[in-house]
């Protein structure tokens, strides 16, 4: 399971994701400095650590390497996910507490998101009618639901 990332590392891959393609230290380097003053060392140290420990791969070209994302932030943020959930003492609670905190908007995602897992899982049976996915319950709903989690 990876670490969550540093700040600097974090804005480095935020850039190689987006990007979606090989880029160079220079180019994510030139992108960096429209927020913050940073050296070119720095930028291609970060890059190399990210390339040692897995995050990026790298191939070399001309003078330079060019680094690309080896999984997507959506898989990252999902292994965060997941790590956190799996080291609650009461995984049910500590959901409540999630949908809890989720705006509506992020409700009607996780409800997307439960229907096409949903209906890309083989069905146990041929016979078994399929069930409709829970629905996220709302901040209200969800607090009421915590509440009750203790007892």
């Amino acid at each position: 399971m990876p670490r969550q990332l540093g700040e600097l590392e974090d804005a480095v891959m935020t850039r190689v994701w987006q990007w979606n393609r090989p880029v160079t230290v220079r180019e994510v380097l030139e992108d960096l400095q429209q927020e913050r003053s940073i050296a070119y060392t720095t930028v291609m140290t970060v890059m190399d650590n990210l390339h040692q420990k897995g995050w990026v791969r790298r191939e070399v070209s001309g003078r330079a390497y060019r680094y690309t994302a080896v999984s997507t932030r959506a898989a990252y943020s999902a292994a965060l996910m997941n790590e956190a959930w799996s080291k609650s003492d009461n995984p049910a609670a500590a959901l409540v507490a999630f949908f809890g905190m989720m705006s509506a908007e992020q409700r009607e995602a996780l409800n997307d998101a439960v229907r096409i897992v949903q209906r890309d899982t083989p069905e146990q049976g041929a016979e078994e009618p399929r069930e409709e996915p829970p629905e996220v319950p709302s901040a209200g709903e969800a607090a009421e639901g915590e509440a009750g989690a203790g007892r």
